[in-house]
């Protein structure tokens, strides 16, 4: 197996995603916490085109971006599959994650922080039509790959904490279960594995890292 170390932020749903699939493989490893503020030279050295977290070193080798990374310690490391084995549902799996964490991804960051703005209405439309296609994609499905959590679920894992989160500290609410129960549905089974609730940062933590976003947001203006 080798050294494993993994440069992260403890409160970011990327590093998180990173922690769980080393967790389900069963992957010993050393987590480093960076100041993002003062990023270490590890990291600089590590990632040197777009200096951010996670990393993951394997034997000395860093590997940047944590949808690669998921894929990396998938092939690399024994235990459960996260991708599915056939192709076809890895292509599908590979599309869906691709789509949730980036156009729904920006579509509801753009969503939660645009309290004030003129053009907020159309903002939130945008964001509703993406979480949309995601609560349609998830009909009559426990996980989006079926009966354990996989590929997608892990690239979407800001959906059923840090939304909830943000959605309180801004007071932007986007998630209903009247709007979304596919995805309120899907969330509720997601926070209740065990592998999910017991590799979650702290939320009364959270909450305040945020929440001291939007009220220094406020004073700005």
């Amino acid at each position: 197996m080798g050294e494993v170390r993994l440069l992260g932020v403890s409160g970011s749903s990327y590093s998180r995603r990173v922690e769980w699939a080393l967790k389900v493989k069963g992957v010993e490893y050393e987590f480093i916490e960076e100041d993002l503020q003062n990023k270490s030279p590890l990291l600089l050295q590590s990632n040197p085109v777009l200096k951010k977290i996670p990393v993951l070193i394997h034997n000395g080798k860093p590997i940047c971006e944590s949808m690669v990374i998921l894929e990396y310690i998938d092939e690399t490391f024994d235990g459960p599959s996260i991708l599915p084995n056939d192709p076809y549902e890895r292509a599908t799996a590979r599309f869906w994650a691709r789509f949730i964490d980036g156009k729904c991804l920006e579509a509801v960051g753009k969503a939660l922080w645009s309290k004030g703005k003129e053009e907020e209405q159309s903002i939130q439309q945008e964001a509703y039509e993406m979480l949309k296609i995601v609560d349609n994609e998830l009909k009559d499905k426990k996980f989006f790959g079926g009966d354990k959590i996989g590929f997608v679920d892990v690239a979407a894992n800001y959906i059923p904490f840090w939304l909830e989160i943000v959605e309180e500290a801004t007071g932007v609410v986007l998630v209903t279960s009247e709007k979304f129960p596919h995805l309120c549905a899907w969330r509720d089974e997601y926070l209740s594995c065990s592998e999910v609730k017991e590799n979650l940062p702290d939320r009364d933590m959270m909450f305040g890292f945020f929440k001291a976003k939007v009220q220094a947001a406020a004073a700005a203006k």
